[in-house]
């Protein structure tokens, strides 16, 4: 092959990376991720508020609220509607509590048909799981340096 035919093979192929490759408008997706986010918050806000109303303490607000985010994340991913909702808000519907119940949702439901030891139980954590891990493993380091610094 000489040198010109593949300069054109080269060409070719960058015209058809720039063509696949998706064009991101990255102010477009922080608007849609600021909305997002916005709403799942204004939820979580009127749940507490609610709680409130009903002369819940603020430890109980607080659990009541977390808890029902999760629990409509759940049900949404479980009908196909959240997937659609992060598809379109990005970093809005991941980073709240709602997306991480999303990522432990969604392989359970993905993998059910496998059974529940090989399927949900081996599958389930395939997203969060290094969250979780990570998680563990920072608080326990920073309690160790706590705890050295306490007995210093």
């Amino acid at each position: 092959m000489d040198k010109v035919e593949k300069m054109k093979q080269e060409k070719q192929y960058q015209d058809y990376v720039k063509q696949k490759t998706p064009v991101h408008n990255v102010y477009a997706n922080m608007a849609k991720a600021f909305v997002t986010g916005g709403i799942i918050c204004t939820v979580g806000q009127f749940i507490y508020n609610y709680c409130e109303l009903q002369s819940f303490t603020k430890d109980e607000c607080s659990s009541w609220t977390s808890l029902l985010l999760v629990l409509i994340s759940v049900i949404l991913t479980g009908i196909n509607i959240y997937p659609k909702i992060a598809k379109w808000g990005g970093a809005g519907a991941l980073v709240p509590i709602t997306g991480f119940a999303n990522s432990v949702a969604a392989p359970a439901i993905e993998y059910k048909k496998e059974g529940q030891v090989f399927g949900i139980g081996c599958k389930i954590f395939t997203i969060a799981g290094p969250v979780i891990l990570y998680g563990i493993f920072t608080s326990w380091g920073l309690g160790i340096i706590y705890w050295l610094f306490k007995v210093i």
